[in-house]
């Protein structure tokens, strides 16, 4: 998401079946898969979901001086975010799928599995210097099927005047965060907030615990899962966490540090905006505290990643791929990054982006360590996440132990 993909994605439970019959059906043509109308041999078709500012702009920016690089003129179409994958489902069908296409990077292995995307190494792609775990989350049957320049993740946010004012530091393991937390709850103010929502949303606040302390998305019923899920119930259980987090959004939870109700929270660098708008408000950034100390905090990622359709015209497609790569620059990453609150894919690059917005470090020093939520069931994980939010909410306000609630999800 160039803002926030989770939210988007949360939406979309049942992708899998809906993609299932449409795209394997439209990439049955002989071996050129989904097909497109091939209008203008010197025009790249282009679908992406970049509607709202500054995302429209950037991008149709970055679009249009690649168009220019690789020779060609661009039809660009952005559609609601919400709206894309029935998009993509109707232009397979009726074989006029564009000649790029944008899509949201735990989609990417779902399209690639119906035969819909051109494996990008099959067209001279060249991948190198970006992060492992991005280029896992866009690999389908070890084959590269879309390539991502920037990225997103989530990370600690707290309230410097806030602490500062009960002599806490920012905590950097689970003890010190249960302490801090406890010791900034007073009033109406909780010293910790996260979203714990049934959603993709609620897993994906979730997964920094569980990746962090070995816990593994194959089978959430271990002790390690577990003992995340139980430092999300002492939190809420001191009353250090509202019990309403179970009901939040990402956004909800940024409302609440906005309003002065939660001194530290975790959530991501789309909430700049509102933060920095907010009068009186200073806040600083840090890893997600870890089980123990020294060690690594391992987050999932947002963000798109730009891919090539199999439209049966292989001239067409070699542009396409230019366009792509170009796209994923250097001087674009940094760019783009920089313009939409993101971090390069490529670690290298992320000093030239933290130097101008210091805001972003706690974000590209996750970068290599960020992990790819499709990376080890691919398309299956949907089936995960869900796993993963209801035996949080389970353990969270079912009246199960955190053991109770992964078992029956797991099992169940």
């Amino acid at each position: 998401m160039a803002r926030h993909t989770v939210r988007r994605s949360s939406t979309r439970a049942g992708l899998a079946a809906l993609l299932a019959l449409p795209l394997a059906l439209g990439a049955c043509g002989g071996g050129s898969g989904g097909g497109s109308a091939s209008g203008d041999p010197g025009t790249l078709r282009v679908l992406d979901y970049y509607n709202s500012e500054p995302n429209a702009s950037l991008w149709n920016s970055a679009i249009e001086e690649c168009g220019t690089t690789v020779g060609v003129k661009i039809s660009r179409e952005a559609v609601p975010g919400d709206t894309l994958i029935q998009k993509v489902l109707q232009q397979s069908s009726s074989k006029t799928l564009p000649d790029v296409l944008m899509l949201d990077n735990p989609d990417v292995q779902q399209i690639a599995e119906s035969g819909a995307l051109a494996p990008l190494d099959d067209l001279g792609i060249d991948s190198t210097g970006v992060a492992d775990g991005v280029l896992k989350a866009s690999t389908y049957e070890g084959k590269l099927y879309a390539l991502q320049p920037v990225t997103n993740t989530i990370a600690l946010f707290y309230n410097k005047k806030t602490l500062e004012a009960a002599g806490v530091t920012p905590p950097t393991t689970w003890d010190e965060l249960k302490a801090a937390a406890a010791k900034l709850t007073a009033g109406d103010q909780y010293g910790f907030a996260m979203s714990n929502i049934n959603t993709y949303e609620g897993t994906w606040q979730f997964l920094p615990f569980m990746w962090s302390n070995g816990g593994d998305e194959k089978d959430i019923n271990t002790p390690e899962t577990a003992a995340a899920l139980q430092l999300v119930k002492d939190l809420m259980t001191s009353g250090a966490l509202s019990q309403s987090s179970v009901n939040w959004s990402q956004a909800d939870v940024a409302d609440q540090f906005t309003a002065g109700k939660a001194a530290m929270m975790i959530n991501g660098p789309w909430n700049f905006g509102p933060l920095d708008e907010t009068e009186g408000l200073e806040y600083g950034i840090v890893p997600i505290p870890v089980p123990q100390a020294g060690g690594k905090s391992v987050s999932p990622f947002g963000g798109e990643a730009w891919a090539v359709p199999q439209t049966g015209d292989e001239e067409k497609m070699k542009k396409a791929a230019e366009l792509v790569q170009c796209l994923n620059s250097d001087e674009n990453e940094v760019e783009i990054s920089l313009g939409t609150g993101t971090v390069p894919t490529k670690p290298e690059l992320a000093g030239q982006v933290t130097s101008k917005n210091p805001n972003l470090q706690a974000f590209a020093d996750q970068v290599p360590d960020l992990r790819a939520r499709t990376g080890e069931l691919g398309p299956e994980w949907p089936d995960a996440a869900t796993k993963i939010y209801t035996a949080v909410q389970n353990a969270l306000v079912g009246g199960m132990t955190p053991e109770e609630a992964l078992e029956q999800a797991q099992n169940g």
